[in-house]
């Protein structure tokens, strides 16, 4: 006898359909918990987005709370080619005469020439001390080691010059061809005439100075050995600041002017004249730039918090104490007053104009005024009282705002906190049901099943009674 391979087949009964819409309606805790879920990470992530603008806020505050913002310098130079500046930290307006009679220059040595690269020079061994010269004399300087680099029979003149590259002896080796041959060029790594530097040779043929083999390399005039001639002396750059001599082994002077560089190109003739000023741009373009950060944080909350009358939605904040709390303060701190300067008080005085918005406009030639009197606008912005805070400045007062709601336990980061708490509340609780729906389908399946088989044989009994029914009446007809 057949058996029914698929529920329902045998009845009639749509088992599958109906556990299908079962199911469904069981179901409808997970689809709206997952709806709810899904809100949860909307606002997450639109607490995310406020958090990172006012992180961008909170720096451009604390830059104008700092010392660094008020004191930014620029400097010129009359001839740029012999006398080059930049300002660094702790920098000061100021005027300078310059003038510069002798440049650094690092040793140089020229050996004879070579037939080619590839010529072998001989065996031994190269000593290179560093240190000053007096007449033949070289003194090494304190603390430095002469190095010794071991020259094999068959080693080419390429071969010498990676060797001795590769041994940070204080020079660096070159070679140059010209029409003539090859010839093996040595440069102190450093220009100074504490820098210059002797190459002593120990030659496999015992003499060091007659030029043959490794010798050819020699430069040690006091030990009697000299092949290669010294094509430069190192010497010391030689400068006048404001009538001051200046003595540097380099041709960049740094901090011999508080937090300025000089970079000396050439000699020259007379006085080359450098200007520090301060750097009224860069402060207009902090003020600007923490501005434009507060009106990005303004916005943000806006967005977040706002309600479209048009299709009766709100945004993913829209209500939201904190977000809310957060555009009011910002709002009650800007449009306030600081006791921090006698001459600006409010941001409408330095050129920064609270809009209806919330936003701050930036009125260039009134801020350019501020700029002017830098010393009231630092106050304005960074000026930190502990006794009185009604005197601190705007951005000292800003930065500690945000720095308390981007704390541990502000509102912002704990607020977040919470939401990702519910989320993993949300996903456990979802696990859990999905487990009681897998046995919920299993029961209903194997109720159905169990029906539409019983239904097959009910149906089955119909059938036959009906046959036997009829059967029976054609009998009586007979």
């Amino acid at each position: 006898m057949a058996t029914i391979s698929s529920a329902g087949v045998g009845s009639g009964l749509d088992v599958e359909s109906i556990v299908t819409q079962l199911m469904a309606i069981e179901r409808r805790p997970i689809t709206l918990l997952q709806e709810q879920t899904k809100k949860i990470e909307t606002q997450l992530s639109a607490f995310g987005k406020l958090q990172s603008a006012l992180s961008t806020f909170r720096d451009k505050a604390r830059a104008l709370a700092g010392a660094d913002a008020w004191s930014p310098t620029i400097a010129s130079s009359a001839d740029e080619a012999a006398v080059g500046v930049s300002t660094g930290n702790g920098s000061v307006p100021g005027s300078y005469a310059i003038s510069v009679s002798q440049l650094a220059k690092a040793q140089t040595l020229a050996s004879g020439t070579f037939a080619s690269d590839e010529a072998v020079v001989g065996a031994g061994t190269l000593t290179i001390d560093v240190g000053s010269w007096a007449g033949t004399v070289l003194t090494p300087r304190a603390g430095s080691t002469a190095v010794n680099i071991t020259v094999d029979a068959g080693d080419t003149l390429e071969v010498v010059r990676d060797k001795i590259n590769g041994s940070d002896a204080g020079v660096v080796a070159s070679i140059v061809n010209d029409a003539n041959g090859a010839r093996l060029t040595l440069r102190s790594t450093t220009s100074g005439q504490d820098y210059g530097f002797r190459v002593a040779v120990t030659d496999v043929d015992g003499n060091a100075g007659d030029a043959v083999g490794l010798s050819a390399l020699a430069y040690d005039p006091g030990g009697g050995g000299a092949s290669m001639s010294r094509t430069q002396v190192g010497s010391n750059a030689l400068a006048m600041i404001n009538g001051v001599a200046i003595e540097s082994n380099t041709n960049t002077l740094e901090n011999v002017i508080d937090g300025l560089t000089v970079r000396l190109g050439k000699v020259t003739t007379s006085d080359v004249d450098v200007a520090v000023t301060q750097d009224s741009e860069a402060i207009k373009k902090a003020v600007t730039e923490f501005a434009n950060a507060h009106n990005e944080l303004v916005k943000q909350v806006r967005d977040q918090i706002k309600f479209n009358e048009g299709s009766k939605t709100g945004g993913p904040l829209q209500g939201d104490r904190a977000a809310v709390g957060l555009q009011q303060q910002l709002r009650s701190l800007l449009g306030g007053v600081t006791g921090a300067s006698d001459v600006f008080k409010r941001m409408a005085d330095i050129g920064l104009d609270p809009q209806s918005d919330g936003t701050l406009a930036v009125r260039g030639s009134k801020l350019d005024g501020a700029v002017a009197n830098v010393r009231e606008l630092k106050k304005f912005f960074a000026n930190v009282d502990v006794a009185d805070v009604s005197k601190n400045g705007f951005a000292t007062v800003l930065r500690d705002f945000a720095d308390e709601l981007l704390g541990a336990e502000g509102s912002l980061t704990t607020k977040q906190e919470s939401l990702r708490s519910r989320i993993a509340r949300n996903e456990d609780r979802e696990a859990q049901l999905e487990d009681r729906m897998t046995l919920v389908e299993r029961r209903m399946r194997s109720q159905y099943t169990a029906l539409d088989a019983q239904m097959a044989k009910l149906n089955s009994l119909s059938t036959y009674m009906t046959r036997q029914l009829a059967a029976l009446s054609n009998t009586r007809k007979e």
